[in-house]
């Protein structure tokens, strides 16, 4: 077995682990989004006698921390986010939410998997390269948001805006999502599909149902065009993508009467889309679908992010290895699953990953991290400067 996984099979709640101890103090902080509650204070303690200059940037209700040692390229970046869902009703929790509770190798908390785990293996992996090789070529650098899991409008995009206003480059960047499906490490996300919300209305002629020729039914406007999306085969994916889809999330009509057409429809879909699109390409699509049918309708769009790839190079070639060499299993490079502030830090010809804990119990309750992995991923992040900065 991995020697990772060899240290990591001695630990027991009696011992001090710098890493878990971290997280216990992350955890114990009900940073709700986009409440930061004292997260980034306590990170940019331990980053700036690391020798980090380090720097608030504090946009609406958001608290965002933008870390940095050295002024060399290239600049590795390790990125993440303080914010955690609600814990939703805390007496169906097996243990309050914001007090960590280890069970049977199993560390319980709000926020233990996504991601407050990454973040303390990212702080204690520096403190380790750091303290064997502080003399490391290129800079080291730290994106840390509160808004993540809300909004993600005053978070990641915003301070990715203010560094390219001061001309700043990210070369490198490790997300610490929860990538992992059963494991830690059998995935390595190597970029995301896009995502694209449409929100509409239909409308009609409100009337009584005995008399259909005196109204115009919305629900009957919209049905061939929703059949119509549905049944598009708009792509069959490529290389690193999966097929795009169409999803209707939400879909309301009526007054709640038996004996009344309704006057209005609304509607909202979404599209998880490929490479092979564009946002614009998918309006012009759609629009042209709904333009085809007699209807009147509006509709207004919410591009969340496009899609992005990172293409094999030096950042994914070390990751593939630092995973295959500790955890003896070949990682799977994939884009699914949902989008992440990734889609925000790419467009700026940055390379980015995302490798973290094991995903199955994010934002349910009784979210729960594995102590061992969290181990092992600080010795995967350690590995990763190695790799890049020596």
């Amino acid at each position: 077995m991995a020697r990772g996984y060899e240290i990591v099979a001695e630990w027991t709640p009696m011992k001090s682990e710098p890493v878990i101890d971290l997280l216990c103090d992350l955890v114990r902080r009900p940073s709700v989004t986009p409440d930061d509650a004292g997260c980034q204070d306590l990170l940019a303690e331990r980053l700036t006698a690391l020798g980090f200059e380090c720097e608030t940037l504090q946009f609406n209700d958001v608290t965002n921390l933008w870390a940095r040692r050295g002024i060399d390229s290239p600049v590795l970046c390790f990125a993440g986010h303080t914010d955690v869902v609600p814990p939703g009703a805390e007496d169906a929790w097996s243990t309050p939410p914001f007090e960590p509770t280890v069970r049977d190798g199993l560390m319980y908390g709000r926020g233990t998997a996504d991601m407050k785990s990454g973040l303390a293996a990212m702080i204690v992996a520096l403190e380790q390269f750091l303290g064997e090789h502080p003399g490391h070529a290129g800079s080291l650098a730290l994106l840390i948001t509160s808004d993540e899991e809300g909004r993600a409008r005053d978070g990641t995009l915003r301070v990715m805006e203010t560094l390219s206003s001061r001309g700043e480059r990210i070369d490198w960047c490790v997300l610490g999502e929860p990538s992992s499906q059963r494991e830690l490490g059998d995935i390595v996300r190597i970029g995301r599909r896009g995502s694209l919300s449409g929100i509409l209305k239909i409308r009609g002629i409100q009337g009584h149902v005995a008399y259909p020729q005196l109204a115009k039914n919305p629900i009957r406007c919209f049905a061939p065009v929703l059949a119509e999306l549905h049944e598009i085969e708009w792509d069959d994916g490529n290389e690193f993508f999966p097929p795009t889809s169409f999803q209707v999330v939400d879909l309301r009509a009526g007054i709640g009467a038996p004996n009344v057409t309704p006057g209005e429809l609304s509607a909202r879909f979404n599209f998880r889309y490929s490479t092979e699109w564009t946002h614009e390409s998918l309006k012009e699509k759609v629009h042209a679908i709904f333009d085809a049918h007699d209807i009147d309708y509006e509709l207004t769009w919410h591009l969340s992010g496009e899609p992005f790839l990172t293409e094999p190079g030096k950042l994914i070639n070390a990751v593939h290895e630092c995973v295959t060499e500790t955890t003896g299993r070949v990682p799977e490079l994939s884009t699914g699953g949902g989008t992440s502030d990734g889609r925000f830090i790419s467009p700026a010809g940055t390379d980015v990953v995302e490798l973290g804990p094991v995903n199955a119990s994010i934002h349910k309750i009784d979210e729960h991290v594995r102590i061992a992995d969290v181990i092992v991923l600080t010795t995967l992040y350690r590995q990763i400067m190695e790799r890049l900065l020596l």
